[in-house]
């Protein structure tokens, strides 16, 4: 069934041009320009960066399996579905407030939580990789997958720490796509972990000034009581 859909979509898997002596894909030009215009979205909270993460990861699902990349083709079908989820989050989510969805910080044990988690299911997912799906570089794709999920789901919550989670992640996914000649993805990441730390300032401005905004009406509240 996987040769099937690469048969179909071979157009997008033929060359574009050739960067330092490999081709870069139409699926992975398109792919990369969708994918920056995501991140940008996301440093403005703006709920279109849900669509062009989801045309941006079939994209890559194809690539990826192309690549013989298993973990990081699944996990990108995972993001279309918790991209539909966190589009509907953005437009309808409440905090545990009630209040609609904010930029905020997970709690310590929250934090700890997801480490622990991503670390533990890291080599389950290698482990499967390399014997079962008999996968390129199965620990170097297991781990920014994982990472993904985590990021994924902190990113839909509006959650602070999605921003170091894909620090990490592109860091990494930089390592795994030069050994794989995939050169414009490469430097995509090394983007992508460069506009991380750009968002993450941004998301901690953000929540600043909300905090600022929330104290002084408490202020006034009291004032005018």
């Amino acid at each position: 069934m996987l040769q099937a859909v690469l048969d179909a979509a071979a157009p997008l898997l033929r060359p574009a041009f050739t960067l330092w002596g490999s081709p870069a894909t139409w699926a992975e030009v398109v792919a990369f320009v969708l994918a920056v215009w995501m991140v940008v979205c996301n440093w403005r909270v703006h709920p279109l960066a849900w669509p062009l993460a989801i045309a941006a990861s079939l994209l890559y699902a194809l690539l990826f399996a192309h690549a013989r990349l298993y973990g990081m083709a699944g996990v990108q079908l995972f993001f279309v579905a918790v991209a539909l989820w966190g589009w509907w989050q953005w437009l309808r989510g409440r905090g545990d407030d009630g209040a609609p969805l904010r930029v905020r910080r997970l709690s310590t044990r929250g934090r700890v939580a997801a480490i622990l988690l991503t670390l533990a299911l890291w080599p389950l997912l290698a482990l499967m990789l390399r014997f079962v799906a008999e996968g390129e570089s199965p620990w170097l794709d297991a781990l920014p997958t994982v990472g993904s999920v985590t990021g994924q789901i902190l990113l839909g919550r509006k959650l602070i720490e999605n921003w170091p989670a894909w620090i990490a992640v592109n860091v990494v996914g930089v390592v795994l796509f030069v050994q794989q000649t995939l050169w414009l993805t490469a430097i995509l990441y090394a983007l992508f972990a460069v506009m991380a730390v750009v968002g993450w300032r941004a998301w901690v401005r953000l929540e600043a000034a909300r905090a600022i905004s929330a104290r002084e009406l408490a202020q006034r509240g009291a004032a005018h009581g």
